[in-house]
């Protein structure tokens, strides 16, 4: 074996004194929607609900000896790392201040605090992940502890290339899988994985599933250099990273930018919702990304194929139910909103919703101003079954001469309005 797979193996034992080996599982409904076998490596179901423990344990287990027992271990993280990070410092009896951007769900912070009890403080500070970083870096320089990087170190990257050893050995008599698909944010996954695949010689096929708001790795492929965003959709938060990690861009820079499937952040939802209503499978986005990036590949290209999906995390905060349901409605033509000019006359709101048909309804009707003495602007929120049934929508109102504008996909203004 290679240094790195001895590492690798290494990692997984000491990994053991504190949780088994995630579940590989087949999947019979996405094996049957797709003609194929298709694998989900259950990360969602760690102590913490996802991978990261992985990279943090390997590096605070690796770095005990070398630091005094009073320094600190520091992160920055969206969440994950944060509550893998407490885990383990509270495992070692370790104290961790750990640097949570503004915008991280309560629910993650709640659960680090859980996870860390008196070993943890939690600062929270800026709005991305990049703004937290800097504000654990300067804490790191000042003399506040050791940085536990999220993911551009090769103890991380080692940890989390746990997960790919772990299926190597579960995977007993069947052949390597055709096809792997991990999710990307940072890239510690991501390149752990590659690495440990070139090492064991497999001939399996990589492919990176990226939020398609924050594309850092595909951005970086494609420049052929490392290229941070300049701004970015934080709603994936466990994976949205503005720059990838260096290490972990020397890792991946064989790959191509068609290598990296981006995620549209609204079909992303719908993925969620349909993992929840159908499989009873809670995932956060950023844990649903492999799942969704079946929907990008061509039917015949994975018909037969051994698949593997990592599910990379389930910290999924419930408030956000309703947000996720709302994009995935969307996403799907189920839900569109529009701004009407409304006469001011008497019979007028009857006269419109007269012109919806059986199946449509009215999810949000909101006078904004009135825009003149004859009519007013509106915000109206329409929901339907079945999304071909907008097309006679819209022609029952060129019709009737109603003057609308449909900003469902104006993502600027239903931003701003919705």
């Amino acid at each position: 074996m290679t240094k790195f797979i001895v590492d690798v193996a290494q990692a997984v034992s000491t990994l053991r004194n504190i949780f088994p080996e995630t579940p590989l599982q087949k999947n019979e409904f996405l094996s049957q929607k797709y003609f194929s076998e298709i694998y989900f490596k259950r990360e969602d179901l760690t102590p913490v609900r996802s991978y990261k423990i992985r990279g943090a344990f390997n590096f605070v287990s690796n770095m005990l000896d070398r630091i005094e027992p009073q320094t600190a271990f520091v992160c920055a993280s969206a969440g994950n790392h944060a509550q893998g990070l407490a885990f383990v410092c509270c495992h070692f009896q370790r104290r961790a201040v750990i640097f949570m951007p503004v915008t991280t769900p309560q629910q993650k912070i709640d659960k680090t605090r859980s996870f860390g009890k008196d070993y943890v403080e939690i600062r929270l500070t800026g709005d991305t992940f990049d703004q937290c970083y800097a504000a654990a870096q300067d804490f790191v320089v000042q003399g506040g502890g050791i940085m536990s990087p999220p993911f551009d170190d090769m103890r991380i990257i080692t940890g989390q290339a746990s997960v790919i050893y772990e299926i190597a050995a579960q995977w007993n008599e069947l052949q390597e899988p055709d096809l792997i698909i991990a999710p990307v944010g940072g890239g510690g996954l991501a390149s752990g994985i590659s690495l440990f695949l070139q090492e064991k010689g497999w001939n399996t096929i990589l492919l990176f599933a990226e939020p398609k708001g924050a594309p850092s790795l595909y951005s970086s492929l494609k420049e052929r250099r490392r290229v941070k965003l300049e701004k970015m959709d934080t709603f994936v938060d466990g994976a949205a990273v503005a720059e990838i990690g260096a290490i972990n861009f020397d890792l991946l820079q064989q790959y191509a930018p068609e290598d990296v499937i981006l995620i549209p952040e609204n079909r992303l939802c719908a993925t969620m919702t349909q993992m929840l209503n159908i499989e009873g499978i809670v995932v956060e986005p950023a844990g649903a990304l492999a799942i969704d990036a079946l929907k990008s590949l061509d039917r015949e290209y994975v018909r037969n194929k051994r698949i593997l999906l990592i599910i990379s995390g389930g910290n999924f905060d419930f408030e956000r139910l309703p947000e996720v349901k709302e994009r995935a409605l969307r996403f799907d033509g189920l839900k569109k909103y529009y701004i009407f000019r409304f006469p001011q006359r008497p019979g007028a709101l009857r006269s419109f919703l007269d012109m919806l048909g059986p199946e449509d309804d009215v999810a949000r009707f909101e006078y904004l101003k009135k825009s003149a003495r004859n009519f007013g602007s509106v915000l109206i929120a329409i929901e339907t079954k079945h999304a071909n049934n907008f097309i006679q929508l819209h022609e029952r109102f060129i019709e009737a001469g109603w003057i609308y504008k449909d900003i469902t996909d104006d993502q600027i203004l239903s931003d701003f309005i919705i």
